[in-house]
C-alpha cells in the first residue's frame, strides 16, 4: 500500500460539541507530597458501560511449514498523516467480551476465522496522555478450513487495510525495514519484536 491520495489536508482545533469519539479533560489532583495539580488528558467515549476496555489487539499467527509467521496490517492513519504497520485490532461492542470482539475483529479486518486461545491483562496504550486501553488477545488460525484458504474480509466504507505477513523470527528486522521505507510502526508490534530480540538474546 502507498499513501497515494490519502494525506491531511487541513488541521483545527475540535469544538467539544463536534467531537463524536473522544473527549479532553483536566484533572485536578494531588501529587505524593500533597500538592494539588492539574493535568490534560484524552478519553475515549465509546467504551461500553459493561466494559473495562475500549478495544482489543489480536496477536493471530500462521503455522507454516517455513515457520511461524504474524498476520499484520497496513492502514492510513490521519493523526500522523502515515500508513501504520499495525496488529488486527478494533473496539469492543456493547455486550462483547474481548475474545469475542477479537474473533469478530479480525474476520471483518483480514478474513482469516480464529479461535481465541489467550489474553492477557489490560494495557494502557499511553497513560500520560489518555485513559484508552485494550486487551491483547492470541488466536489460533486453522489454515485448513476452507474460510482461510479463500479469505473474505468485511471491511467497511472508511476503512484501506492491507494484509501481509511477516516470519515471527524476523519480525524485529521486518520493522526497522519498514520504518526506513517511510511507515510507522504501531508500539504493540515494536513491543512484541522488541520481545522476541530480548528472549533471543537471554534464550529465554
Amino acid at each position: 500500500m502507498s499513501e497515494g491520495r490519502a494525506r491531511v489536508i487541513s488541521t483545527e482545533p475540535l469544538a467539544a460539541s463536534e467531537a463524536v469519539w473522544t473527549k479532553l479533560v483536566k484533572k485536578t489532583y494531588k501529587d505524593p507530597n500533597g500538592v494539588t495539580r492539574t493535568w490534560e488528558s484524552a478519553e475515549r467515549t465509546t467504551r461500553p458501560k459493561n466494559s473495562d476496555i475500549d478495544g482489543v489487539g489480536i496477536v493471530a499467527i500462521l503455522e507454516k511449514e517455513t515457520g511461524p509467521e504474524i498476520v499484520l496490517q497496513k492502514q492510513y492513519r490521519p493523526p500522523l498523516d502515515k500508513i501504520v504497520i499495525e496488529l488486527p485490532a478494533g473496539l469492543i461492542d456493547e455486550g462483547e467480551t474481548a475474545e469475542q470482539a477479537a474473533v469478530r475483529e479480525l474476520k471483518e479486518e483480514t478474513g482469516y476465522v480464529a479461535e481465541p486461545l489467550e489474553t492477557s491483562p489490560v494495557m494502557f496504550n499511553d497513560p500520560g496522555f489518555c485513559n484508552t486501553n485494550l486487551r491483547m488477545v492470541h488466536v489460533t488460525v486453522d489454515m485448513s478450513l476452507p474460510a482461510n484458504q479463500d479469505l473474505k474480509p468485511e471491511l467497511e466504507e472508511n476503512e484501506f487495510i492491507e494484509v501481509f505477513h511477516v516470519k515471527l523470527a524476523d519480525l524485529w528486522s521486518a520493522c526497522i525495514k519498514l520504518e526506513a521505507e517511510g511507515y510507522a510502526i504501531d508500539a504493540r508490534i515494536a513491543n512484541l519484536a522488541e520481545g522476541i530480540e530480548i528472549a533471543k538474546k537471554f534464550k529465554l
